[in-house]
């Protein structure tokens, strides 16, 4: 049987020991990262957390909508072994009339087609050794580091994490308009405590003048490593600066991980840069649901 259990109802402990043990584990669903990110939440559990749900929500005009945080990049079903996913689809869409919600990779639903849309995002399999890797980058990414190496770039790991919000707020954030101060200092503690125990870190990249150009925040997760936050500095960037911190964090991890996922996207432009890397795609659903009365479909549309 699956029920809603609510965040103060949650067994935290049987709850994390799914997340962990399932087929599906990623760092997003831990019980610990969501009450960073999240607003609310609560889970739909298999009999005795089997298998588990999270439900980042909302509230606004009294409607209780399903939505996906900042600094989350997916979710869906954790389970120890293969179920029907789709008993999860059944009750989330009966119990929320608005969901926006991204499953994980591993997640396959043979129900409600018309509800789902297919997502990537890309990743680099780091079963060859670095001086393999680096020779399938295209021609491009070959130029931009032999330019970062005439730029005397410096990298720097584990700077402080403000750093890295600020020069993605004076950045990439003044193109998402939807970021708001609160969710920078959510960004802020999570990063914070990532790297406290030992479940992130931050690369910087600066230049020989030692103006910061280029940062990245990095997850760590079992054999996987997630690009999570990235930034350049939009005015300093004919230096490969950005090609040559993706290029160190490449060099780093290929030693003690399996998987280096570049976070990705869908877009065209961010997907090639990326698969300039050598990097292949990785596809995800992402849950479009939305049966609200019609006067309140405008502002969730």
């Amino acid at each position: 049987m699956i029920r809603l259990v609510t965040r103060q109802e949650l067994n935290e402990e049987k709850y994390n020991a799914c997340i962990e043990e399932s087929i599906q584990s990623n760092v997003f669903g831990y019980s610990w990262y969501l009450d960073i990110v999240a607003d609310n939440w609560s889970v739909f559990v298999l009999n005795d957390y089997e298998a588990v749900m999270p439900i980042p929500w909302r509230k606004k005009f009294f409607i209780t909508y399903v939505y996906l945080p900042f600094w989350v990049i997916q979710l869906g079903v954790f389970s120890r072994e293969t179920e029907d996913e789709n008993e999860f689809l059944i009750e989330l869409f009966s119990e929320f009339k608005y969901v926006n919600l991204r499953m994980n990779a591993n997640n396959l639903f043979s129900m409600f087609h018309s509800f789902q849309k297919q997502k990537q995002l890309q990743y680099i399999a780091l079963e060859k050794p670095y001086t393999s890797i680096v020779t399938d980058y295209n021609r491009n990414r070959k130029r931009e580091l032999k330019k970062a190496s005439k730029s005397d770039l410096t990298e720097k790991w584990n700077d402080t994490p403000k750093k890295l919000i600020d020069l993605f707020k004076d950045n990439v954030g003044k193109r998402v308009r939807k970021l708001k101060d609160k969710d920078y200092l959510r960004l802020y503690k999570l990063m914070h405590i990532c790297i406290k125990n030992k479940k992130g870190e931050l690369l910087t990249v600066y230049d020989k003048e030692n103006r910061l150009i280029s940062g990245a925040f990095f997850l760590k997760h079992k054999s996987k490593v997630t690009e999570l936050v990235c930034s350049s500095n939009f005015n300093n960037r004919d230096n490969g600066g950005n090609t040559f911190m993706n290029d160190r964090a490449i060099f780093k991890y290929e030693r003690n991980f399996s998987v280096f996922n570049f976070g990705g996207s869908s877009m065209k432009n961010i997907a090639k840069y990326y698969k300039s890397f050598g990097a292949v795609d990785e596809y995800y659903t992402e849950l479009h649901y939305n049966k609200l009365p019609w006067l309140l479909r405008l502002f969730k549309r």
